[in-house]
């Protein structure tokens, strides 16, 4: 207690959506609780209510103080991370400051993950009864997709080589891999790959025997590096399917896209518009054209694989990359592969776009007017969720459809990547439909694989997110200045980004925000994992851990659960879980009442033994299951049987505001219904998420990283992009110098 100035307030007013209150505030080491009596006829009938607030899950807090000879109340505004908003008024100024103080305290000023809540937290029955920690098993998952470290049939393997994670520290202890690698070879390809996040397999489709493998990006730098090993790990993994000729499942694949749309037809997806504004339609389009197959050859069915390298950065981002010694593939040394951009936007993107919805919502606890929907389509957010919708469909039509591989990888491979991944598994595996399956696609592709939740969600919270209104110091202490000058073209942006690669080098630079998307420093080519494993220490010290940096914060998960809310919405029969399970699981994520989403990586939550001094969350869902169970749900598996296919696609255009999760109501958020053609014309969405394909012989979009330009100059990249017009590509992403620049800006910060 020796944080709380103050335990408890009387006579204080609850402002939430307008409406006003009467009652008494508590402070206590984990919660702020609001309670108050409504008015009743009959007094004996009264019975009290309460309002809890975990500390963690305030986001802003602000402190409008009002001096004596006002005769005005001083108030504190809370917006919290689950996106309740909500204003006390206070009589007394100095006791308006007390409260805030200790809540500063308590939120920002705890040091270290341990005085969380969940360390703490002991439940009662029958979630009591309940273990949540064993509910994910990496080998029982890997044997229910056909990996065991007995049977190598299907072509893979569980690798022994980071059970002690001195390997790979972000990455999970058993890795599997084709049958033909072996360790070494892993050991030595591990150090082409960012933080030695090589490729591994995450999904295999049990038809095809299809993969669907995950990675960080490779360290190409302006050098143009390479790594026999990468290649023959890579070479691998897309060799891994073989077509039995026997099999009851004829292992064909649609060669022309309206072969393909028909296919799609029969699962459910909309195919009345003509194919020229199909997006899938182009996308497909602009994969097999860019392939350059040889139409003359006779077809074997299963033989021609459209193996795909999914970057999910914007092509000018891996460009930039390479400056700092990172990158993206040269597809002449993946001759065996088709590469392609998906233009998803970094995490700093994602985080201002959250932020431009929430300045609509900001006012919620003083009036109940309704956002304004202008606001709300300017914001971009559900542009950024129907990117990563596009994008899963692509990986999930190219493993279930084109009986191909897939791998996925961004910049650290925990973001973007974790995204696509298991929103394309979602799509593909009825089982992950599942409450239980669900609970497993999260541990498995988010906790296992080292999504950082830790420094992405901020329990800390940060003195920044504090404010006292009418003591501010003027101007934006987070905004940066640019890192370009008035000079147009690209040639200045590239100069940039090597001026911000320069700083970032430089030994006393101490920030991890020199890069977006790297948190740590970057280790040179031929560095091995040892000298890395060496050098490590060195920036895990307990003060890099103690406070929240803002701008690693990002609301990664969150769009996953979006993305997977806008999928329920389309399917609502083929999930068994309901809208709530997905609201209450991120209002978990925020309230660091359990262990699970406290640390960066399986590593970390190991040698913090969070299973021994912390419950699970999933503790609370499976105690609960009744509550969480879709009663439309239908588990029926039939691909002859429309609405009941294995595979599940999302639809175009059909985005909607999670209307739930802000608190408001359907016409609120989502205004009249509109239909499908509407949304279309919404300048909101683009056509497509498919930003560029790259082959060893062909470019198609906005350049290729580590190529030069036909001509060698930006004119040329324009014609390029104006002669696919026709394919959807979109010509606001890269095709003008100033588009590259600020968006190479954004990249290098």
């Amino acid at each position: 207690m020796e944080r709380t100035r103050i335990a408890k307030v009387d006579d204080v007013r609850l402002v939430r959506r307008g409406e006003q209150v009467e009652g008494t505030l508590h402070l206590t080491p984990h919660h702020l609780i609001f309670s108050h009596t409504p008015p009743s006829t009959e007094k004996s009938n009264a019975r009290s209510r309460e309002l809890w607030i975990t500390y963690p899950i305030i986001h802003t807090c602000a402190l409008r103080p009002a001096p004596p000879a006002s005769h005005l109340p001083s108030s504190i505004r809370l917006r919290c991370r689950d996106f309740t908003f909500v204003c006390f008024c206070f009589a007394d100024e100095k006791k308006a400051r007390d409260v805030y103080d200790s809540i500063k305290a308590w939120t920002c000023k705890l040091g270290k993950v341990q005085k969380l809540y969940a360390f703490s937290y002991q439940p009662q029955r029958p979630e009591k009864d309940v273990n949540g920690w064993n509910v994910y098993d990496a080998r029982r998952e890997w044997r229910r997709l056909g990996v065991s470290e007995k049977s190598t049939e299907k072509g893979w393997r569980i690798s022994n080589i980071n059970t002690d994670y001195a390997f790979s520290p972000t990455y999970p202890a058993l890795l599997p891999v084709p049958t033909s690698i072996s360790d070494n070879t892993l050991n030595y390809a591990g150090r082409y790959r960012s933080r030695v996040r090589l490729p591994v397999l995450t999904y295999l489709h049990p038809v095809n025997n299809c993969s669907i493998t995950r990675c960080a990006q490779p360290l190409v730098g302006v050098r143009g590096n390479r790594s026999i090993q990468d290649e023959k790990l890579l070479l691998a993994i897309f060799s891994t399917s073989n077509t039995d000729p026997n099999s009851s499942e004829t292992p064909s694949r649609p060669r022309s896209p309206q072969s393909l749309r028909s296919s799609e037809g029969d699962l459910g997806s909309q195919g009345s518009d003509p194919p020229p504004t199909d997006p899938e339609t182009l996308e497909d389009e602009m994969i097999d054209r860019t392939a350059g197959d040889n139409k003359n050859e006779p077809k074997v069915y299963g033989a021609q694989q459209h193996n795909l390298i999914v970057d999910a950065r914007p092509t000018v981002n891996a460009l930039a990359m390479q400056a700092v010694g990172l990158g993206s593939e040269n597809m002449d040394n993946y001759r065996f592969a088709t590469k392609i951009y998906l233009g998803i936007d970094n995490i700093h993107v994602m985080r201002d776009s959250l932020n431009k919805v929430i300045d609509t919502l900001k006012e919620s606890d003083v009036t109940p007017l309704a956002p304004n929907r202008d606001a709300l389509a300017k914001s971009h957010w559900l542009k950024h969720i129907g990117g990563l919708l596009d994008g899963a469909g692509i990986i999930a039509r190219q493993v279930a459809l084109q009986h191909s591989h897939v791998l996925i990888h961004c910049s650290d491979g925990w973001d973007r990547t974790s995204q696509l991944s298991a929103l394309g598994q979602l799509c593909l595996d009825p089982y992950y439909r599942t409450l239980d399956g669900f609970i497993v696609l999260v541990e498995k592709d988010w906790l296992s694989f080292g999504h950082q939740f830790n420094h992405r969600s901020g329990f800390l919270s940060s003195e920044k997110w504090f404010r006292i209104e009418n003591e501010r110091v003027g101007g934006d202490s987070n905004k940066q200045p640019s890192l370009v000058g008035q000079n147009s073209g690209a040639g200045q942006a590239l100069e940039s980004a090597l001026l911000s690669a320069k700083g970032f080098f430089n030994k006393d630079n101490k920030s991890r925000d020199s890069l977006v998307d790297s948190d740590g420093e970057l280790q040179p080519y031929d560095m091995s994992p040892t000298s890395k494993r060496s050098a490590a220490p060195g920036k895990g010290r307990a003060s890099d851990k103690n406070t929240t940096k803002v701008k690693e914060t990002s609301p990664v998960f969150h769009q996953f659960l979006d993305a997977t809310y806008q999928l329920l919405h389309r399917h609502p029969t083929r999930f068994e879980f309901n809208e709530r399970f997905l609201r209450r699981l991120l209002y978990h994520l925020y309230s660091c009442q359990y262990g699970t989403f406290l640390y960066n990586n399986e590593k970390e939550r190991v040698d913090a033994r969070v299973n021994e001094k912390t419950r699970s969350v999933w503790d609370y869902f499976l105690s609960r299951k009744e509550q969480f169970t879709n009663d439309e749900y239908d588990a029926t598996i039939d691909d002859n049987v429309r609405g009941q296919e294995r595979l599940v696609l999302p639809g175009t255009g059909e985005l909607r505001w999670w209307y739930e999760l802000f608190g408001r109501t359907d016409v609120e958020m989502n205004g009249p219904t509109r239909t499908t053609r509407d949304r279309a014309q919404d300048d909101t969405f683009d056509t497509t998420v498919l930003t560029g394909v790259e082959t060893a012989d062909n470019s198609l979009g906005a350049g290729a990283p580590g190529k030069a330009l036909p001509n060698g100059d930006a004119s040329a990249l324009s014609s390029l992009v104006a002669g696919f017009g026709g394919l959807g590509m979109s010509k606001s992403r890269g095709s003008e110098p100033s588009s590259l620049k600020r968006e190479m800006e954004v990249e290098m910060q």
